[in-house]
């Protein structure tokens, strides 16, 4: 099993990029620079084999790589994002999950971003949203329901993404900052965090977790769980409201066999 992470570098004119539920601040992107290779160097600690989707210079929000592509399995599926200005950044990811061998479905109708998508064992809660609309998600339910994900649409309308809002630990309980998560409900095992920030995290396996350095109180409480929590700074994504998931697509099926 290779655990492998797709990364994409911050485009030049990341400062460019969308903010919706937010306003817009000014953006270093030398410092953005430098909190990416953080983050990369973060994920190949803990044993991830990085792969580069080519840099999209047009493309400001292209290092929030997650919004182009959702794996389930082995099979990748390209997303066609909510925002018009996105529409291009796909095609790259895809092509290169294509060259590493992996089966690529590209939607054909409707609108979703991966950020949407949460994935906890074989159910995949979608947000329906701003930018994945009700066609979005029966297309995807088309092509992963065979597969034997059962997807479930979960309202969103307090944050740009799902995962803007919750995440999962690796034991399947769901994490999140109560004032922008519609409905608790829609979730089994539900814990708030007491940031936005620690609403986010990313399964490194092995009991460790990648967290944004914003959320100290929630990485406690994370830790007090039996977790070893790891922290990288991501404030100039977090401004244009990324997260830690956001900047990576990361596949742990079994290397494709030509």
């Amino acid at each position: 099993m290779t655990q492998r992470a797709l990364v994409r570098r911050p485009s030049p004119r990341l400062a460019d990029g969308l903010v919706t539920h937010v306003e817009r601040q000014q953006i270093d992107v030398d410092l953005a620079g430098r909190q990416w290779d953080g983050y990369v160097a973060a994920l190949d600690a803990s044993g991830w084999e990085i792969t580069e989707v080519p840099t999209a210079p047009d493309c400001p929000d292209s290092v929030f790589v997650e919004d182009s592509a959702v794996m389930f399995h082995d099979l990748a599926v390209v997303v066609r994002p909510g925002a018009p200005e996105r529409r291009p950044e796909p095609q790259a990811t895809g092509e290169t999950l294509r060259r590493l061998g992996y089966s690529v479905a590209e939607m054909e109708v409707g609108t979703m971003d991966g950020g949407d998508v949460l994935k906890v064992g074989n159910t995949i809660y979608v947000g329906r949203g701003g930018r994945t609309d009700a066609a979005g998600v029966a297309e995807f339910r088309r092509l992963v329901e065979p597969l034997g994900a059962t997807v479930i649409a979960v309202p969103l309308t307090k944050a740009l993404h799902l995962k803007s809002a919750v995440t999962a630990l690796p034991d399947g309980t769901v994490i999140g900052y109560p004032p922008i998560v519609d409905d608790p409900a829609f979730f089994p095992h539900f814990r708030p965090m007491p940031e936005e920030g620690g609403a986010h995290v990313v399964d490194l396996g092995n009991g460790r977790v990648l967290m944004a350095d914003s959320a100290p109180r929630s990485a406690e409480l994370i830790t007090d769980l039996g977790y070893d929590v790891v922290t990288v700074g991501i404030s100039e994504y977090e401004k244009l409201e990324g997260c830690v998931t956001c900047l990576s697509i990361r596949v742990r099926t079994p290397v494709p066999v030509a």
